[in-house]
């Protein structure tokens, strides 16, 4: 992938690489990044759990091979080729219909280059308080850029496959319990020298006032890295956050005399390389000023019972209560996804998804079909 003309933080530049090296220093110094490690009777290894409670997030290493990101980065030179020629167009820069076009999901969000859309404002619930420095991209950027692919699984077969990775699920059952349910999925595509920032937020809309609110309310993300990620282009967490009901993220950000929270620290991945990140956890990214590219294939997970008989967020689609019928509806992907990968990797051991173990998914080409406007189904709290 090309990279464009170097930009900084202009009179930001010195302060701001002086907070990145120590956050990366801090950051290794919480002993919570590893490879996936079970016990001999197969659980999921106690001081990863013991880990990712105490921080709100955890790093694991080497998940994806080489084969699988090669992959990866072929179904991602694909959907960057489709993309529309410009926001508003229903085509892409060689004539053909654009990724997204006539769909009704949500699927492509657009951002001036090295800008916060997000922060200060009412969007996404305005769970988004405090702007974030915004760059001065160069002359010749385009006006706005890809920067949220949403419904991502419909897109990329590749990161259907991941979102059925065996230890990345029995991940998800060890922290959600094993009848966990999806969230949704998404690209973030963090271009150099024009990557757009995400202001500091809280993922959760829906239970921090429920009396049985606890520090895994919200569910977690993962966020599978196809080139890495650094203390330039990655994502921050404020450890422990996560275990907060209430923060108060304006007057963090003003006791700091800048977005650079003292307290946070950068996510920082190898190539195949997966984080996995509390929801409720204070976090968000810089502008990418760096000249090194992240792609991150984004899916999450919730308790069933953080979600059952719930009234929906409303920010990923229309506010609906979730029955169980929406619920078993929306995690047949989860089915499509295990049986996807079984077909390119044969010689793993596929995960077995309890709440349906019963019942058979096969990915063909009527469940491809029927992937169109799947996030519409997306369980959001």
């Amino acid at each position: 992938m090309n990279k464009p003309i170097t930009v900084d933080y202009g009179p930001e530049e010195a302060a701001m690489r002086a907070y990145l090296q120590d956050g990366e220093r801090r950051a290794y110094a919480l002993g919570n990044r590893g490879p996936i490690r079970f016990t001999d009777n197969g659980a999921v290894h106690p001081d990863i759990l013991e880990a990712y409670w105490r921080c709100g997030f955890y790093v694991f290493e080497g998940v994806l091979g080489q084969a699988e990101l090669a992959d990866i980065e072929a179904d991602i030179q694909d959907i960057l080729d489709r993309l529309p020629a410009e926001k508003g167009s229903a085509v892409d820069a060689k004539g053909r219909p654009a990724l997204g076009s006539g769909m009704k999901a949500p699927s492509l969000f657009w951002a001036k280059p090295l800008s916060d859309p997000f922060g200060g404002t009412a969007l996404a619930g305005g769970r988004h308080p405090v702007k974030m420095f915004e760059p001065q991209a160069a002359s010749d950027a385009p006006k706005e850029v890809v920067y949220l692919i949403l419904g991502s699984l419909q897109f990329s077969e590749a990161a259907l496959r991941v979102y059925g990775h065996p230890e990345l699920l029995a991940v998800a059952a060890a922290v959600n319990g094993e009848d966990f349910v999806p969230f949704n999925e998404a690209l973030f595509i963090k271009e150099p020298g024009r990557g757009a920032s995400v202001a500091w937020h809280r993922d959760g809309l829906t239970h921090w006032d429920s009396p049985d609110w606890d520090e895994g309310s919200h569910g977690f993300n993962f966020m599978g890295q196809l080139y890495g990620c650094t203390p330039a282009n990655g994502v921050w967490v404020v450890p422990g956050s996560h275990k907060l009901r209430r923060v108060d993220i304006p007057a963090m950000v003003a006791a700091a005399g800048s977005e650079r929270l003292p307290d946070a620290v950068p996510i920082i991945c190898k190539p195949g390389d997966v984080a996995m990140t509390n929801r409720q956890a204070v976090h968000g990214s810089f502008a990418n000023t760096s000249q090194d590219w992240r792609v991150t294939l984004n899916f999450g997970f919730h308790r069933r019972r953080s979600v059952l008989g719930v009234l929906g967020g409303g920010l990923h689609n229309a506010a609906t209560v979730y029955d169980a019928d929406r619920i078993k509806e929306r995690a047949r992907v989860i089915g499509y996804a295990i049986d996807s990968r079984k077909r390119r990797f044969p010689a793993e051991t596929s995960y077995r998804h309890a709440p349906h173990a019963d019942e058979t998914y096969r990915w063909d080409a009527d469940a491809k079909a029927g992937m169109r406007d799947y996030n519409l189904l997306d369980l959001s709290i």
